[in-house]
């Protein structure tokens, strides 16, 4: 079994290490450029289009990561480069799940408590109490109801506030109120106090968080993206900010990474920059996942998180 391997940080050795310790009997090789030889799977991220060329061979492709769109976008521009043969596989988890839990509940509890009004007090040297708000006006709305999006919402529920999902298709989760399909939108956008987006990237979604959105909300609403930075329309958001539409927001991802330094988002006083690390891929538990999975896919068993090339997700 052969095995392609393709990371773009400097920690290759460790995934080395841990994957032919996983898979003592497979032949593993970091691709590199010429690399025609054959493989049967290949593990990635963000890998340039020449590696797919001519494999014609693969089984699968491993995402080190749970949003896929480097890869799709590979086939979009280059149509066709993708195997038809190769399943797309994500991480479905693996460690990352927490990591959210954790960021969007604490971006949550700073916003309900209004601790980010109380930090510009601070830098103003201002002593001021403020009405807290009502918990059961608070309404967070998750935007993408996938592992990641579902757990956050049922976590959210523990605070107590109004937790409402948003999903493509019709789900089920105790205590969250289900909008489901692009007619109920407008119902699930209604009112809410919190919005945290989780959606995939793809042709459909580019864009959502728009003003046609940012409008629908409560006034003086909250934005969490954790998403993608191509679902954000940059100018509408900073329009909602200065009209006061929307009163913070908190960004962990961008249409380009890093951020450029002359972007408004890093001055404007109402919005928290993080590099995109609300979650990040867990190693250990991410060599293990697709292990186990490699294996199952050599005894014809099947797998989850293989990815509807057509859907994007």
């Amino acid at each position: 079994m052969k095995i392609l391997f393709y990371e773009t940080t400097p920690d290759i050795a460790q995934w080395l290490r841990g994957l032919n310790r996983e898979l003592s009997q497979a032949d593993i090789r970091v691709w590199q450029q010429g690399d025609t030889h054959p493989a049967d799977y290949a593990i990635v991220w963000m890998p340039p289009p020449e590696l797919f060329k001519n494999r014609q061979d693969l089984k699968a492709i491993f995402n080190l990561g749970a949003g896929v769109d480097a890869i799709l976008d590979v086939e979009r521009k280059h149509p066709g480069m993708l195997p038809p043969s190769a399943k797309l596989v994500r991480l479905e988890d693996s460690g990352m799940a927490q990591q959210m839990i954790e960021y969007a509940t604490y971006w949550v509890l700073r916003y309900l408590r209004r601790l980010d009004e109380y930090d510009a007090q601070q830098r103003e040297g201002r002593w001021q109490k403020l009405p807290q708000h009502a918990r059961a006006d608070f309404t967070v709305g998750v935007l993408g109801l996938g592992v990641l999006g579902s757990e956050i919402a049922k976590a959210l529920l523990e605070l107590g506030v109004p937790v409402r999902g948003y999903a493509r298709t019709k789900k089920a989760i105790e205590g969250v109120t289900i909008h489901a399909g692009k007619h109920q939108l407008d119902a699930f956008l209604d009112g809410v106090k919190v919005l945290i987006n989780l959606l995939p990237h793809t042709p459909d979604t580019e864009g959502i968080l728009d003003a046609r959105v940012f409008g629908q909300l409560a006034h003086g609403a909250y934005l969490v993206n954790i998403a993608r930075g191509a679902h954000l329309v940059d100018d509408d958001l900073l329009a909602a900010l200065d009209s006061g539409q929307i009163a913070g927001a908190t960004l962990d991802v961008f249409r380009t990474e890093p951020l450029p330094p002359d972007h408004p988002f890093w001055t404007h006083p109402r919005v928290s920059v993080t590099p995109h690390i609300s979650a990040e891929t867990l190693r250990e538990e991410s060599i293990v996942q697709i292990a186990r999975k490699i294996e199952a896919l050599e005894r014809g068993e099947p797998i989850g998180g293989i990815v509807d090339v057509a859907r994007g997700y």
